[in-house]
């Protein structure tokens, strides 16, 4: 999947709004928020590997099955 970069940023202004809307906030809170939401964005992401590697038959391409941690 590509990354969602409006989805981050909906996730970041849903963040921002819950925390402007509080009497009592918390900058570890808020900052422990914002990473998660830009972890899982990063996480979305995907490698398409095109050259590099040479096997006896030609070129390896393709998509990498994995997750990136």
């Amino acid at each position: 999947m590509a990354l969602n970069k409006a989805l981050l940023k909906g996730k970041i202004e849903g963040i921002l709004m819950d925390m402007l809307q509080r009497e009592n906030t918390s900058v570890a809170e808020f900052a422990t928020r914002l990473s998660d939401a830009v972890d899982d964005y990063v996480k979305q992401g995907e490698l398409n590997y095109t050259g590099g590697l040479i096997a006896p038959n030609g070129a390896v391409t393709g998509m990498i099955q994995g997750n990136i941690q």
